[in-house]
């Protein structure tokens, strides 16, 4: 699936996100799919399903809106818009999207929370690390022609 597919479904355009820097997934796990097991590689993933299990990727893990995820992840950057229950370990990057549920410990440099998303746990960083929080201004314009109709 090419990015551009990808940045139209999480309704976004290209700016500074781990997104951005996706050329494409290799691997795709549809919205009626279950998957049991371990991810490992290098590739990038996008996942719309459920997930029971752990990962180990060097890559890109997207986890879509509607997504769950049981186990722990561990990447070199994750994107969330679903829901874990486990703890998350990314190398690189961490965002959770406005529509995240995360119940487990963050391990990671750069964190970027949007307003809405929820996470129970813990956040561990390194010396150098950076929180953000933010307000998709995607969806402020959004709630703002909503309020005008």
């Amino acid at each position: 699936m090419k990015i551009e597919q990808i940045l139209k479904a999480f309704g976004r355009k290209q700016s500074r996100r781990t997104l951005d820097h996706v050329e494409n997934f290799t691997t795709m796990l549809g919205p009626d799919s279950v998957y049991v097991g371990v991810f490992q590689g290098k590739d990038n993933h996008i996942i719309y399903g459920e997930v029971q299990g752990e990962c180990d990727l060097e890559g890109i893990l997207v986890l879509g809106e509607g997504s769950r995820w049981k186990g722990n992840i561990r990447a070199g950057s994750v994107v969330i818009a679903g829901r874990v229950e486990g703890d998350i370990q990314a190398k690189e990057k961490l965002e959770l999207a406005r529509t995240a549920y995360v119940r487990g410990k963050i391990t990671c440099p750069v964190v970027a929370i949007a307003r809405g998303a929820v996470h129970e746990g813990s956040i561990r960083m390194a010396k150098q690390t950076q929180i953000t929080r933010f307000v998709d201004r995607r969806d402020a314009v959004d709630e703002k022609n909503r309020e005008r109709d």
